[in-house]
């Protein structure tokens, strides 16, 4: 999600789920385990309901790039469809169903705060919110990143093949053979 959404707005996401994963699942144990005459009195260690908000984002946000099928014995059914996001969902289902009933508590929770953080369900404060540049090392401008790489590119587009000579100044050919050169000049 991270590479989707750049660092900044990845970091702001954690930072805006983390208080409502945090206190979210004992608050929901408090008021279940009176109802439950003290059978659910444990929540697993460790960030599950966090891994289950981004597995929410992952799901409404990655499409599936493809699909496949594994032929299961007659008795049981005639096939059954997998995709590429198949084994990420098995290890979380695993996480959530880890230690049960308190990780299903976990896992819920995390989905639905993911979910509100998608639809915009929650205060206003989590989406407008953004973490500040330079927690994350980025420069803070709108397109600050890129305005370097316009300029190359731009220039790019004027003489590909040509390079400026060192001492006079003056503008020469690169060869096809100077150019692949280039390519590899310091990577050993």
């Amino acid at each position: 999600m991270e590479r989707l959404w750049g660092s900044r707005k990845f970091a702001s996401f954690l930072s805006a789920i983390l208080p409502p994963t945090l206190l979210i699942p004992p608050l929901v144990l408090t008021i279940l385990r009176p109802l439950t005459f003290s059978t659910l009195n444990i929540l697993p260690a460790g960030p599950t309901p966090v891994i289950f908000a981004l597995l929410a984002q992952y799901h409404a946000a990655i499409p599936t790039v493809y699909k496949y099928r594994v032929l299961m014995p007659s008795s049981v059914a005639d096939a059954v469809t997998f995709s590429d996001k198949s084994l990420v969902y098995l290890l979380a289902a695993q996480l959530g169903l880890s230690s049960l009933p308190g990780s299903l508590i976990s896992a819920a929770v995390g989905w639905l705060v993911g979910l509100a953080w998608r639809r915009d369900l929650g205060p206003d404060l989590w989406t407008s919110w953004r973490v500040p540049a330079w927690i994350t090392g980025s420069k803070g401008e709108r397109g600050g990143d890129f305005e370097d790489l316009r300029r190359r590119l731009e220039g790019e587009g004027r003489g590909t093949a040509s390079s400026v000579d060192g001492v006079n100044g003056e503008v020469r050919r690169r060869g096809l053979g100077g150019g692949i050169l280039d390519q590899f000049r310091g990577a050993f």
